[in-house]
């Protein structure tokens, strides 16, 4: 028997797909269970929400607080031993939740991650858990591949924020989301503290959930994903693994900020440098409060790691090749230095 939960789901905008994810996950409850539907500014929420099936518990105003503020609100709402956190636009498939929930609550398990399917081709990957570049870059892993080729339990970098679980008491001691991501790249975050926490970060190949993915909801979000990749790297990563990425990451910028120019977002990036420097006091704190509770070595920070920028979902610019290259042969010197074998180019 599973421990009481809360599913958690964050409504904002037209939510095409929002009474199809309620509507499977009512299908999926237990007595002892609720599901949360955070109002978080949802188009036409007076005539839609009340017309929600009965299991839907509405909160929230209307306030767009974001994707990390809008969970933090339902969890501190929640009266679930396991906190399940459902993508809007994700249908998750019959006996998904509870096998998701089960592995949450296993003895000593971190985050459980579900596997996200592509909807339109439900048999290939959404994502199985992202990958995380040294620079701080991620995406959805395994993104096109056939699902047949993910079927086993598998530590990853990074659980897919469109449907993962943890126990409360891991939500707790990690502080949930830092709303100073507001979207984007917070469960980059909130996955890297709870292995820098001493906790696995687990992907369940039986928890699925179909997800009418798109790349882009928001028409900021380049900048969102730069300002808070940066604040992954800045304060997340312990101070040797830091100093091997900083000469990189130096000499790097200034290339990405021309690929930005070229694709036509470069304004979203120098924003998002802008936005770094007026918040260097805050990003300083932020660094030694994360710092603190780390309870790994840095090399285990650094082994989470991959060497290559290879989203399969964008389409790679001129000379990324002789890029991966480089960044390849580089990692491996720097894990040599921190006492690894050296970086797969995985």
């Amino acid at each position: 028997m599973t421990p009481p939960t809360s599913v958690i789901v964050l409504g904002y905008g037209e939510e095409e797909y929002l009474e199809r994810c309620l509507s499977a996950l009512v299908g999926e409850l237990s007595d002892d269970d609720e599901l949360l539907l955070v109002d978080n500014a949802i188009t036409g929420s007076a005539e839609r929400l009340p017309a929600l099936p009965s299991r839907v518990t509405v909160i929230g105003d209307g306030t767009n607080r974001g994707f990390a503020g809008g969970c933090n609100f339902a969890a501190e709402h929640a009266r679930g031993e396991v906190l399940v956190f459902v993508n809007s636009d994700a249908i998750v498939r019959p006996g998904s939740l509870g096998v998701l929930v089960a592995a949450a609550a296993e003895e000593g398990s971190g985050i459980a991650g579900g596997c996200l399917r592509l909807a339109d081709e439900p048999d290939k990957v959404n994502s199985v858990g992202n990958p995380l570049q040294f620079l701080g870059v991620t995406w959805a892993g395994a993104c096109g591949e056939p699902a047949s080729q993910h079927l086993q339990r598998t530590r990853v970098a990074v659980a897919t924020g469109g449907f993962f679980a943890l126990r409360r008491e891991v939500w707790a001691d990690l502080g949930g989301f830092d709303p100073m991501y507001f979207a984007y790249h917070e469960d980059t975050d909130l996955s890297l503290r709870c292995w820098m926490s001493g906790r696995p970060v687990t992907f369940i190949p039986d928890a699925v959930a179909d997800h009418y993915y798109e790349f882009s909801r928001n028409p900021f979000k380049m900048y969102l994903v730069e300002r808070n990749r940066m604040v992954t790297v800045l304060t997340d990563y312990p101070a040797p693994v830091l100093r091997a990425v900083l000469p990189m990451l130096l000499l790097l910028e200034p290339a990405f900020l021309v690929m930005a120019l070229m694709q036509g977002w470069a304004r979203q990036k120098l924003r998002a440098w802008w936005w770094l420097l007026r918040q260097a006091g805050a990003l300083r704190r932020r660094r030694r409060r994360v710092q603190a509770a780390l309870a790994v070595t840095p090399l285990a920070v650094a082994e989470l790691m991959c060497s290559r920028i290879e989203p399969p979902m964008v389409e790679a610019p001129a000379g990324m090749g002789a890029l991966n290259r480089l960044l390849e042969a580089y990692w491996n010197r720097s894990m040599a230095a921190l006492g690894g074998e050296g970086a797969r180019g995985r």
